[in-house]
């Protein structure tokens, strides 16, 4: 794979597949590999194989972004790539759009599975502000409550864990991760804090951080899903990355949703087909959906089993979106329109 040259050399540890791993406890600090991070400012310094995704050579890397207010307007201003043996931090600020579109064949390939935390802000940035269409995601955000439903354990939809939480659950890393609060507070601090350059060595530890064990995440989680709910995570990751990219004509050239399997309708109980809803809010009227600190809202997730959010402050701020089964999407839709008219 070719490498960037910055003017410091990175190295991180990157957790190795379980497999290889004699330790039935599969202790991530056991047989770590350190493995180079590379800063890169030109489509050059990317392997070939992310550059032109062919059926020949698929991968699956580890995949985040950071920016300054990372939304529609925004700046993305890392693009973080985990592969198996190196960490690329692609700096979309020093290269600019023409790296990012250079990126764009990869980012929408079906042939390269993007592992993300979280993939709905990411795509959002990506698609207002470069026009990718990110595709083929897999969402550890979704894979994890997949698979705590699937061993019984019930929440709320909506009620997902964080990308700290996750790294701390022994099941799948049991990793304190400190210097993501430490990196919150310099945010707080500094909101272009992602702006600077040249990159520090906090930074590119904290941008690395970020991605380095999700490939070993996600080989935890792919043990652990059965294949209904890996249909649910490809179906779900095509909708969470449609959530904030309004466009008007309704995703007809986004990826398409994955067709149900034959296998999984030969028990009798097919899985339920599931949508992404949006709908307009009136001027002045969202504060009668969220409700007094969130009870109104909090209520119609208890009755319905569909993810409902809002734009909040990055906006958009007169929409709810709504995902789901079709029956439990069309029931939060008639809770919301009522409350809209509950004056």
């Amino acid at each position: 794979m070719a490498s960037s040259s910055p003017s410091h050399s990175y190295l991180t540890h990157l957790p190795l597949h379980p497999s290889h791993q004699g330790d039935s406890e599969k202790r991530v600090e056991d047989d770590e590999s350190r493995v180079p991070i590379h800063i890169v400012t030109a489509a050059s310094q990317l392997p070939v194989e992310f550059l032109e995704p062919s059926p020949q050579s698929k991968l699956v890397i580890g995949f985040d972004c950071e920016g300054v207010d990372l939304c529609r307007k925004g700046t993305l201003c890392v693009m973080q790539l985990a592969f198996p043996d190196a960490v690329y931090l692609v700096d979309a600020i020093e290269g600019g759009e023409e790296l990012i579109i250079a990126c764009k064949p990869a980012l929408e390939s079906n042939y390269i599975t993007k592992v993300i935390h979280d993939c709905k802000r990411d795509s959002e940035a990506l698609y207002f502000q470069f026009g990718v269409k990110l595709n083929n995601v897999v969402d550890t955000q979704i894979a994890y409550s997949l698979i705590e439903e699937q061993e019984g354990r019930k929440r709320l939809r909506d009620d997902y864990i964080s990308f700290v939480g996750l790294l701390a659950d022994p099941r799948y890393c049991g990793k304190s991760y400190d210097e993501k609060e430490e990196v919150r507070v310099l945010l707080r601090q500094d909101p272009k804090f992602w702006r600077h350059r040249p990159l520090s060595e906090q930074m590119v530890r904290a941008a690395a951080d970020d991605v380095r064990f999700l490939l070993y995440i996600y080989h935890q989680m792919m043990e652990k899903l059965n294949e209904r709910s890996l249909w649910y995570l490809a179906v779900r990751g095509v909708l969470y990355c449609r959530c904030f990219c309004l466009n008007s004509n309704n995703f007809a050239d986004w990826p398409s949703l994955p067709p149900i399997p034959d296998n999984l309708n030969a028990d009798g109980s097919d899985p339920k087909e599931e949508i992404l809803s949006v709908l307009d809010i009136p001027q002045g009227k969202m504060g009668l959906v969220i409700g007094k600190r969130g009870a109104t809202i909090l209520s119609i997730k208890q009755s319905c089993n569909a993810e409902i959010l809002t734009g909040g402050p990055k906006g958009p701020p007169d929409k709810v979106f709504i995902i789901g089964p079709v029956k439990e999407v069309r029931k939060a839709e008639a809770m919301i329109r009522g409350r809209i008219l509950d004056i």
